[in-house]
């Protein structure tokens, strides 16, 4: 080794989550050095220059309001100004008919109440079912993980068109995956922290810049307080030398902290965990940690995600988002608007497909076709408009599922190994697998080094109207 660096934390990953831990470390005083294999920050949530299309790209993530532990790394990064807050949400059926959701002036829990009675993409059969059941979430979400969010929806009795107008669309967007993979408690607490806690849980937040971008902000707030980043930096070795320290190899250099804490994907701690080698002192537990967490994480499985990109001569829409009905493409962002481009610059547009296992094995040209008729069924002006180039994103590992049973498999922040710790949304952090739980989870894991686990825990939005009156929760 040609160096050696010392600090008191190392973080590996330099995703949602190993940002926030290192940035709550980094303004608690602690040294703190983040090592990224990539050449860019932000994980799964990234952006990079295509090679054949020569735009940024990236695939869209979007907040809520209920995300406080995100919301407040970004104003503490500064990059709250870099968020479009949107308060009223449009649904499209093929046709152009709209409905349109957005809170009244009503106390929680019924803010929502007036747009719902209106909506004309759904009939008073269908209203009556999802009122009750949204009454089952009214006291919070359940505490199990045993029922499938599709056992819930028989049960509860939802009508054949509220769930493809109503439920289905949302769990889509916020779990990523099929209601049949999808555990109530995740889904539950979905509907109560969007639709019934607070009239802001709800309120959709989108960034006005590419991702990397939009983290590096974190990035520079981590080396504004002392620490360093450092792209570019594949592990190879972590090494616990005999006084505890932790060792972790780079190419020719030696990184040297006290703790560790590894932000990955679960896939890829898995990788890593068989270059994790113990000193003499904790060899004995090393085997069975080792065994329990690879066992945890086997029972990891992966939702995928598709991005359809598309430029055209002008614009198509006046809408900067929607969701699309009754048809493979969940949601619509219209991204040259949201990022306010000048209007020479044509329309840019992303379509999303959430779940999309079926589209993995689909050609380019086979996903871009279908996308281009479906959207001619919203957006009429598609006919009209020129496109002028595009692209497909196959994410194969966007998200975790949140399954029913998976929460005994999700492992804490804290491991048995001293000084080696655990951050990513697929870890116990009580959310499914989101931006806000990537947070959490590297809050948490920082917690655990500085010896209180809640320490930098961000508290969750806070209820209101009636939902504050004692005995409603």
């Amino acid at each position: 080794m040609s160096g050696r660096e010392q600090s008191d934390v190392i973080v590996v990953g330099a995703g949602a989550a190993g940002l926030a831990a290192a940035a709550a470390l980094a303004g608690a005083g602690k040294s703190v050095t983040v090592l990224e294999r990539k050449p860019y920050v932000g994980g799964r949530a990234c952006s990079y220059e295509h090679p054949a299309l020569h735009e940024i790209v990236d695939s869209q993530h979007v907040l809520l309001g209920c995300c406080t532990n995100l919301i407040e790394l970004c104003e503490q990064s500064g990059s709250a100004d870099k968020i479009r807050w949107y308060d009223k949400q449009t649904f499209l059926e093929p046709g152009g008919r709209s409905s349109t959701i957005s809170a009244s002036g009503l106390p929680a829990p019924f803010h929502f109440a007036p747009s719902f009675l209106s909506m004309s993409m759904l009939g008073w059969k269908d209203k009556l079912g999802m009122a009750r059941g949204l009454i089952e979430f009214f006291r919070g979400y359940p505490a199990e993980d045993n029922e499938s969010i599709e056992q819930w929806l028989k049960r509860t009795r939802q009508t054949e068109l509220s769930i493809r107008h109503f439920w289905n669309p949302i769990l889509m967007a916020t779990l990523n995956d099929r209601v049949a993979h999808c555990s109530t408690r995740y889904a539950g607490k979905v509907f109560h922290e969007l639709f019934i806690k607070s009239s802001t849980g709800g309120r959709l937040g989108i960034p006005t810049v590419p991702l990397s971008e939009f983290y590096m902000a974190a990035a520079r707030l981590i080396e504004s307080c002392g620490g360093t980043l450092q792209l570019r930096a594949s592990v190879e070795a972590i090494t616990q030398e005999q006084n505890g320290r932790w060792r972790v190899n780079v190419a020719d250099t030696s990184y040297i902290a006290d703790s560790i804490i590894l932000a990955l994907p679960f896939e890829q701690t898995q990788k890593l965990l068989p270059a994790v080698r113990l000193n003499e002192q904790y060899a004995g537990i090393a085997l069975n940690t080792r065994d329990e967490l690879e066992l945890k994480m086997a029972r990891q499985v992966h939702s995928p995600f598709t991005s359809i990109l598309l430029w055209f001569d002008r614009e198509i829409s006046d809408l900067d988002h929607a969701w699309l009905l009754d048809t493979t493409i969940e949601w619509f962002f219209h991204k040259s608007r949201i990022r306010k481009y000048a209007p020479e610059k044509g329309s840019y547009v992303e379509l999303v497909i959430a779940g999309s296992r079926t589209q993995l094995s689909m050609t380019r040209d086979e996903i871009l076709t279908g996308a281009l008729n479906e959207l001619q069924s919203f957006f009429p002006e598609v006919k009209r408009a020129k496109l002028i180039k595009s692209g497909v994103l196959k994410e194969a590992r966007a998200t975790f599922s949140v399954v029913p049973g998976l929460d005994r498999f999700r492992p804490a922040q804290t491991t048995k190994w001293p000084g080696f710790y655990l951050a990513g949304d697929w870890t116990a952090t009580e959310w499914p697998s989101t931006m806000e739980g990537a947070v959490r989870s590297g809050r948490l894991a920082a917690g655990a080094v500085m010896g209180d686990q809640r320490r930098f825990v961000a508290a969750e939005t806070p209820a209101s109207g009636l939902m504050r009156w004692p005995g409603v929760r």
